[in-house]
């Protein structure tokens, strides 16, 4: 379990431990190609040379990007370009000793000079923990008008040039067999299951974050394009301030040359978000991400049905999603009470005789069932 810190402003329990993402390494074929692609993305860049580029978002994450032989690590399952190393955040010291020492338990740990615990997951995924001071980002989207209900008069919406993403919400990876990653994720780093995509995969959040989900572990053995049954990156999402933020990103990345999205704009009904996914030179896809739920330990996780979770609407319908889906979403199993049988009602209804529902029930044409009443 991840360890209490008091309460938030709602007066809930404020239970910490890994706070985000707070560093991603990409294995990349071309770097000159991809950083002109995530500058034009909207990644602030911090700094380039002709090993690396690094670019570092407003709330304190960084991404950086390698050519692929100088991004990975020995030992590693991962195959293909994309990320190759994440790095999760902590808060202090605290937090950061205690998750080492439940890593040493169950795989090999190293403590770079810089202080960064490093180890492998159980997908053989280059991973880590780093203390991370994170940034609190403030949105001001623009109030939305409906139907007798204005919140905003003689006000334009944001005029903006193009996308500026600020948070790394999640990254995306096919697994062999979602179920026990998350199952060692939750074992030892204390993530919390937010939703179960029923045959495609599963959605986990660290504790120290509202994020639906930080990572999500998707089904290798699908049969779509890119699958192949082997541990590969997938996507990463950026978060933006709005949909607006998403379109607008969308078309100027369009204006410079880049490939469309073969989705288009989206809301997945899993975690109600609007999505964006560019396809990326650098490996798999960049995501424009906004508006997601956000959620914390008193959340109840679902199992859904799996084109039924995945969007409410789509601009550009795929072959597989294209007939509408049932409506099946239901709690996930040991999410919720069990069901037992109740001792005390019987198992079969049996016709009661005339003396069996005496006093069982107030009789309307009995006094004491009018007490209190007038007259």
């Amino acid at each position: 379990m991840g360890i209490v810190e008091g309460t938030n402003k709602h007066g809930r329990a404020v239970v910490s431990g890994i706070n985000g993402v707070e560093t991603i390494v990409y294995g990349v074929e071309d770097l000159a190609l991809c950083v002109r692609y995530f500058t034009d993305f909207g990644l602030p860049l911090s700094s380039q040379s002709a090993e690396e580029a690094v670019f570092e978002l407003e709330e304190g994450s960084t991404v950086i990007v390698r050519p692929l032989d100088a991004a990975t690590v020995d030992g590693q399952k991962l195959v293909g370009f994309g990320v190759q190393q994440v790095i999760w955040g902590v808060p202090d010291r605290k937090h950061f000793d205690r998750l080492v020492r439940k890593l040493e338990a169950v795989t090999t740990v190293t403590i770079d000079a810089d202080g960064t615990a490093r180890f492998l997951d159980c997908d053989g995924i280059a991973s880590g923990l780093r203390i991370y001071n994170k940034r609190t980002i403030w949105g001001a989207p623009d109030p939305v008008n409906s139907y007798g209900n204005v919140n905003r008069i003689n006000t334009h919406r944001k005029w903006r040039l193009r996308a500026n993403p600020k948070t790394i919400q999640h990254v995306v990876f096919a697994v062999p067999n979602p179920e026990a990653s998350w199952n060692w994720y939750r074992d030892n780093l204390d993530f919390r299951l937010s939703d179960i995509q029923e045959g495609f995969g599963i959605f986990a959040r660290a504790p120290g974050t509202g994020d639906h989900h930080n990572l999500y572990w998707l089904n290798a053995h699908l049969p779509f394009p890119g699958l192949d049954g082997q541990t590969r990156f997938n996507h990463t999402n950026f978060g933006v301030e709005d949909l607006d933020e998403c379109m607008v990103g969308a078309n100027y990345m369009e204006r410079r040359g880049w490939p469309k999205s073969i989705w288009g704009l989206g809301r997945h009904r899993i975690a109600s978000s609007v999505f964006l996914y560019l396809p990326c030179p650098a490996g798999g896809d960049a995501e424009y991400g906004a508006d997601s739920d956000v959620l914390d330990d008193s959340w109840v996780p679902r199992t859904w049905n799996a084109q039924f979770g995945t969007m409410s609407f789509m601009h550009n319908l795929q072959p597989w999603i294209f007939d509408e889906a049932p409506w099946v979403v239901n709690y996930a199993l040991g999410s919720t009470p069990a069901v037992k049988p109740n001792r005390h009602q019987p198992q079969k209804v049996v016709e009661a005789g005339p003396g069996d529902t005496e006093g069982a029930l107030p009789n309307p044409t009995h006094k004491e069932a009018h007490v209190g009443e007038a007259g």
